[in-house]
């Protein structure tokens, strides 16, 4: 008996660990576009899947933003169907808004969700590898927005629709996807925006990571990784402690939300400023900038009588001992 090929038993103990969270019979949906990472994961899935009666899907998303696109979707579907997977295709439009690939993002992850309620689908698989952690967290940090644009993407996130987005394959590298397409016999897609450095992404694949590979030595990716685990881990404990300490210091005010500033005061300036920001995105569904949050915050600890703060969607104003979020 011919023995595993090493990438192929990486992906499945990555898919079968992921899967432990899914219930016995329920349906998995895996985003599939025919590249190998995803391609892996159908693989892997359509595998490890009929272990624990799982059902699974795959939605192959057309965007139309390439000639020969619908070729590609096919050529997905079918292979799916040999994988024992069920294939959907779903041809979309794709708008302009934020740029061609922020808005074809915005639509398949639309797609994705419709399908997945649908379907009943307990949970959505998404192909995304270590690589693409790494090169997510320079991104963020290339914006300087802080510890939560380093972070990187959740192995594990459940929407309001209960529906989890699970990432199987984080830990894994993404020529281990291409191994595992090599030793399985499947034919892979090689999606030509990948090497089109007008987009910041591939140039940070193809230009600034084998730069720090060659100047600072190999593991740069999985140090990012790591890093990008470790700040989920911060995060969690720091949201566990606001959502404790936010009960307390929170008032419903007429048209708006408002804050004790002797809570806030009392806080560290880490505690203070997420509780702003977690405030204004709770009520009003916007996501301060740290400059904007840092103005709010001088209500609390500068305080010298200044008027109120425009914010996106609100405004923020101290009325004696209270900061008050009021809608605009």
């Amino acid at each position: 008996m011919p023995s595993l090929s090493p990438a192929i038993a990486e992906i499945r103990l990555a898919v079968r660990t992921a899967l432990a969270a899914v219930p016995d019979g329920a349906t998995v949906l895996v985003a599939l576009s025919g590249g190998a990472d995803s391609l892996a994961l159908a693989a892997a899935v359509g595998f490890e899947a009929p272990k624990r009666g799982l059902r699974v899907a795959s939605l192959t998303v057309d965007h139309g933003l390439q000639p020969g696109s619908d070729a590609v979707a096919a050529q997905a579907g079918r292979a799916a169907a040999r994988l024992g997977v069920d294939p959907l295709i779903v041809k979309v439009k794709v708008g302009t808004e934020g740029g061609p690939e922020n808005a074809a993002r915005e639509v398949r992850y639309g797609v994705l969700r419709d399908a997945a309620l649908d379907l009943r689908a307990a949970a959505v698989l998404l192909g995304h590898t270590l690589d693409d952690q790494a090169e997510t967290v320079l991104l963020g940090l290339a914006r300087g927005s802080g510890a939560a644009s380093l972070q990187g993407m959740a192995p594990v996130r459940e929407d309001e629709d209960g529906i989890r987005w699970m990432r199987p394959l984080l830990g894994v590298r993404r020529e281990t996807t291409r191994a595992f397409c090599a030793a399985s016999d499947l034919e892979f897609w090689d999606d030509p925006h990948n090497v089109d450095e007008r987009f910041a992404r591939v140039r940070v694949r193809a230009q600034v990571l084998p730069v720090l590979e060659a100047e600072l030595g190999p593991g740069i990716a999985e140090a990012l990784a790591r890093t990008a685990e470790q700040l989920r881990e911060d995060a969690e404990a720091f949201d566990e402690m606001i959502h404790e300490t936010i009960e307390d210091i929170v008032e419903h005010a007429e048209a708006g939300i408002s804050v004790s500033v002797a809570a806030l005061a009392a806080n560290p300036a880490a505690l203070r400023n997420r509780i702003i920001r977690l405030v204004v995105d709770s009520e009003f569904g916007v996501s301060l900038t740290r400059t904007q949050t840092l103005e709010v915050a001088r209500l609390v600890t500068d305080w010298s009588g200044q008027g109120p703060i425009d914010l996106p969607g609100c405004s923020a104003q101290r009325h004696g001992g209270r900061i008050v979020f009021t809608a605009r």
